[in-house]
């Protein structure tokens, strides 16, 4: 994998966690499994390069 599609592939799933981290209650088990990656792929993207101004919105 390059690492465009790498970075591709961060974002599709930076966006999709999102949505469900908006779905669910901010204090569950759920909810904080899916922060550590939120966080694991925000790194990600902003060491790529990528602007996260559009994408989070989260914003933790």
């Amino acid at each position: 994998m390059t690492e465009k599609e790498m970075i591709k592939v961060s974002i599709e799933e930076f966006s999709r966690l999102q949505t469900y981290m908006l779905e669910v209650e901010k204090n569950s088990n759920a909810y904080n499994t899916m922060k550590r990656r939120y966080i694991e792929l925000k790194v990600f993207l902003q060491v790529s390069g990528v602007n996260l101004t559009e994408l989070d919105m989260i914003k933790e």
